[in-house]
């Protein structure tokens, strides 16, 4: 006889014995408490005694092999011909160099300036051009967004980039992803925002006056954002090349008060608060690249994120309801800034000056956690339909990928030694190759720029 399914002839008086006791508004802060507790458990597993994070050293193999492009042999010679270069360390007698990332830096440098011309030991990165920014986004959660934003920060730290990691998902799990300690809003971006309203205000008030009116008066918050600057927000990182502005909780407060805002001030153009706030700052100029983490929902804090990004980047799953639910994505970033387009354009038309259009380098869809054996069909019909926008490279999901997210770090984090070589390899081989399309983008980006300034000037 065949087994019935564990649904059939539940027993109600069982069932009802198995119920807790209704639950309250209450039992949310209890179960947010315990989910607290084991994000700082496994958040602790990452730290050192003192309560940091620090980042692996890197093998020899791993430095010729992924970050310096030169031969083992020749490596070594030009340690040995350099003494005051970063000579690493062995755990055993002879044994293999280990390096911080920090020195491979050192190393990269003194490679470029000494060694072939011919080789590429810098990264491109054109003098007299701001940073590159780069959204990743979606409002479908669970599509690798925070994942694939963080690996790419990595992977462009890694390739000899100074970046810098912008969180506003107030879940903050980019921030926890690079040890960040953020205590209130007033370490995230949020003063940055105000500030920009702030100052917007104080011009406001200036006109005001002109014509007899009385001022709209700056609160306490606004008063105090006046004072705060972007490097107030940096936080340094355990990766010696990656800054972080973090996130937290209150940073959510921000999607009530920036309508208030504008409903305040309808002049007032809050998709240029977060860009025109880190141009004013001089951020664009310290850092080569800038990685946002944005919400999952198309609220004022992504908006400003893609607002300010020049190349934004779409993780879904090779399925129909990711690929569904990424096509009304797009759908409401066309009525969005359609509508953010019109207004201001109506009002540009009627003072005669010139009229709001956004624009970016590129925008790429890139399919995650990608499984070759089960959804290449479903892949390559998306292919057809989204053409260039969906990058052809899919991003893999490896047993290293599963491994390194339940240690609470990147796969660049992981130390190969803890898996097969051939495993560590090829997980690495996917973000790898990520990393390789993406940077792509931001190297013809830049270069388009620079075609664009000399013809400019001639």
């Amino acid at each position: 006889m065949s087994t019935l399914p564990p649904y059939v002839g539940i027993d109600p008086e069982l069932a009802a014995t198995q119920l807790d006791a209704p639950a309250g508004t209450a039992d949310f802060a209890r179960i947010a408490s315990a989910c607290a507790a084991g994000r700082q458990d496994l958040e602790s597993r990452g730290l050192e005694e003192n309560g940091k994070r620090s980042l692996r050293l890197f093998s020899t193999w791993e430095i010729t092999r992924y970050l310096i492009p030169v031969a083992t042999g020749h490596f070594r010679r030009v340690l040995k011909e350099n003494p005051d270069l970063p000579q690493g360390r062995s755990e055993t007698q002879g044994g293999a160099k280990w390096f911080t990332l920090d020195e491979v830096l050192k190393l990269r440098a003194h490679f470029g300036a000494k060694g072939s011309k011919a080789k590429d030991y810098r990264p491109y990165r054109p003098g007299g051009l701001p940073a590159k920014m780069l959204a990743v986004a979606n409002f479908k959660g669970g599509v690798g967004k925070t994942s694939t934003a963080a690996h790419l920060a990595m992977s462009a730290a890694l390739d000899g980039y100074k970046v810098l990691v912008i969180d506003l998902d107030s879940q903050g799990s980019m921030t926890s992803i690079f040890g960040g300690k953020v205590e209130d809003e007033w370490q995230t971006v949020f003063p940055l925002l105000a500030r920009h309203y702030a100052r917007h205000l104080q011009g406001d008030n200036q006109a005001r006056a002109a014509r007899g009116e009385a001022p709209q008066p700056l609160d306490d918050t606004l008063s105090e954002a006046l004072d705060t600057s972007a490097q107030g927000l940096i936080q340094e990182t355990h990766w010696p090349n990656i800054d972080l502005i973090g996130a937290q909780l209150n940073l959510y407060w921000a999607e009530f008060q920036i309508p208030v805002w504008r409903m305040a001030a309808r002049g007032w153009r809050l998709w240029d608060a977060l860009t025109e706030s880190l141009e004013e700052d001089g951020i664009l100029d310290a850092y080569d690249l800038v990685f946002i983490d944005t919400p999952p929902a198309l609220g004022y804090l992504t908006i400003n994120g893609l607002a300010a990004a020049d190349i934004l980047l779409v993780p879904l799953g090779a399925s129909f309801l990711e690929f569904d639910s990424t096509g009304r994505f797009f759908d409401m970033l066309h009525s969005t800034f359609g509508s953010i387009e019109e207004a201001e354009n109506i009002a540009a038309r009627a003072l005669g000056r010139e009229g709001l259009a956004f624009e970016w380098d590129a925008v790429r869809a890139v399919v995650t956690r990608y499984d070759g054996a089960q959804q290449a069909e479903l892949a390559a019909l998306m292919q057809s339909y989204l053409g260039t926008t969906l990058s052809p490279h899919r991003q893999g999901y490896t047993a290293l990928i599963g491994q390194a997210g339940e240690q609470v770090q990147g796969i660049y984090e992981a130390d190969y030694r803890d898996f097969n070589r051939e495993t560590y390899v090829r997980g690495r081989e996917t973000f790898d190759a990520t990393w390789a399309a993406v940077k792509s983008l931001v190297i013809g980006a830049w270069r388009r720029d620079e075609r664009a300034n000399a013809q400019a000037a001639e």
